[in-house]
């Protein structure tokens, strides 16, 4: 088949550069097949309106949605394999007013598979300093920034002595050694609904894969607060920001100061042989307290190390200046 032969084609080069989301994507009279590569959507292939359909059906069916539904939402699962490595797919889809659909496939890597690394060791230091003390420790940064990633890392190194568990939407990266469950709202199945099941397998460790809401953050705050590590995800754009998004969702500042262990703001930075790896800002939450904005200095002080080193190109200082 055609289509197969081609969506396997497209699936090996996907996996060997570490693809995380592939988008069809219909414009005019073509769709695009495009790519999110370190941090930026690259065109890949376009073609005909009548072999996107093709495509979206071929999906479609492997990930058992259903073929004629052209408009309403649907999300569905595959699992590809490539040399006895398995990879699980989660595809999403969504039609225009012209009925033509959107598909993204978003790629889950075993944790085996991806090579992450940080600039600074010291940061590696402090956040095993920050994960002794338990509490939470939230994480912020853009889109692709390696957040999870960053947290799975931490936790796999407590894992064979310690239950971790995950709560996600959707799993993102699989561990087999964590236990991993999956927000399932179909099944009344969220957030808030998942941390208070898990809590009765009492995990040391705790992955909640983000904070949204006041039920969410509550419940993160309280799992805390009885003595688990958590780990957590927030939209922020600075560590300070992460605090105050705490307190826009309702959680009182006491709470906050007694449940958060740390913050830590991060981005994937190209390094000269166009290696993407991790430059954080931590920080604990009483050296934010009583500030209105954050302080950048520290971050570009290690840019400018960075470029003075030949780690990164000087590009990249304006780029990730302010974060």
């Amino acid at each position: 088949m055609i289509v197969e032969h081609a969506f396997n084609t497209l699936m090996k080069e996907a996996v060997q550069k570490r693809i995380s989301d592939i988008y069809l994507l219909p414009q005019g009279d073509k769709y695009f097949i495009k790519m999110r590569w370190q941090n930026e959507i690259v065109l890949h292939t376009t073609m005909t309106i009548i072999d996107g359909h093709k495509w979206l059906n071929y999906c479609k069916f492997q990930a058992d949605m259903a073929i004629s539904e052209h408009r309403r939402p649907q999300v569905g699962a595959l699992n590809w394999y490539d040399d006895n490595q398995s990879y699980s797919l989660r595809l999403s889809t969504v039609g225009d007013f012209n009925a033509h659909e959107t598909l993204v496939i978003r790629i889950i890597y075993p944790l085996t598979a991806i090579q992450k690394s940080i600039y600074l060791p010291e940061h590696i230091a402090h956040l095993r300093d920050l994960v002794a003390q338990r509490g939470l420790i939230l994480f912020a940064g853009p889109t692709g920034s390696g957040k999870t990633t960053s947290i799975y890392q931490m936790a796999q190194q407590y894992a064979n002595d310690n239950l971790v568990m995950t709560i996600e939407d959707p799993v993102e990266i699989l561990e087999p050694r964590f236990l991993q469950l999956q927000v399932n709202d179909k099944a009344d199945m969220g957030y808030e609904e998942l941390i208070k099941v898990g809590l009765r397998h009492r995990p040391d460790i705790f992955i909640i894969g983000e904070i949204r809401d006041f039920n969410t953050a509550n419940a993160a705050i309280q799992s805390a607060l009885s003595g688990h590590l958590v780990f957590s995800t927030v939209h922020a754009q600075s560590p300070l920001g992460i605090i105050k998004r705490l307190r826009q969702l309702g959680i009182d500042s006491d709470f906050i100061s007694q449940a958060v262990t740390g913050v830590v703001y991060q981005r994937l930075i190209p390094n000269q042989q166009q290696q993407l790896k991790a430059l954080m800002a931590i920080k604990e939450p009483n050296e934010l307290y009583g500030k209105s904005e954050y302080d950048w200095l520290s971050w570009q002080q290690n840019l400018t190390a960075l470029v003075k080193r030949g780690e990164i190109d000087e590009q990249n200082i304006e780029k990730y200046w302010w974060g």
